[in-house]
């Protein structure tokens, strides 16, 4: 009877543990679907998501790179990389899972251009940053393409040029309608007639003219 009760104790306890790691596998695999729906999430809602292998930076450089891409409102986030490779097979971009090896971090940012400006002028002065690939408006895009939305300014920037083009016919137009006004105040403006040039060919005779030298005639 006691070798019963400790078999049925053994089972039982066996069940509890068993128990207790499926409620633990249960809750690991949320956490992961979890992380998995986040980067979704995240991707959809950015206009832009870029790759970055950080493999060399201190934790002060890694600091640094998140006070600047934060000041333009860029989120930087860790991941792990089966993570990110799930969430780009679900978003559609399964091109960019071949990115997602090494110590790898993603930046969002509804700003097109934000993250790979801000993520490549780093890179200028701290090498061990490295731009791999990324999401712009819909589409994967490489290097060359992130380096050429690098050399463009911020939202404010664009907007500010689009405005100067904008302007610049108006005040020139302005500038034109001034001068002439200052120029009449002064007297210095003049209207003058342009000169008729003289026609070498006869004068031609109206009919009744013609009618009256047939009659005398």
């Amino acid at each position: 009877m006691i070798f019963n009760l400790c078999l049925w104790a053994k089972v039982l306890f066996m069940s509890i543990e068993m128990l207790e790691r499926g409620i633990m596998n249960q809750a690991v695999l949320s956490e992961k679907q979890n992380t998995v729906n986040e980067i979704v999430s995240k991707i959809k809602d950015s206009q832009s998501t870029v790759i970055v292998e950080y493999r060399g930076l201190s934790v002060a450089e890694v600091t640094e790179l998140r006070r600047n891409l934060r000041a333009e409102d860029v989120d930087f986030k860790v991941y792990k990389n089966t993570m990110a490779e799930r969430a780009v097979d679900e978003c559609g971009f399964d091109g960019l899972k071949e990115y997602l090896s090494g110590p790898n971090a993603l930046a969002f940012s509804k700003d097109a251009t934000a993250p790979a400006r801000i993520l490549s002028n780093f890179a200028k002065k701290h090498k061990a940053l490295v731009l791999k690939s990324g999401i712009v408006e819909g589409k994967e895009v490489g290097l060359e393409t992130l380096q050429e939305l690098a050399s463009l300014p911020n939202r404010d920037g664009m907007l500010s040029m689009l405005l100067g083009c904008l302007q610049s016919p108006v005040r020139s137009f302005a500038c034109i309608v001034k001068a002439v006004a200052d120029a009449k105040e002064s007297g210095e403006f003049k209207v003058v007639d342009a000169p008729v040039e003289a026609s070498n060919e006869a004068p031609v005779e109206s009919e009744p003219a013609k009618e009256a030298e047939k009659e005398g005639e």
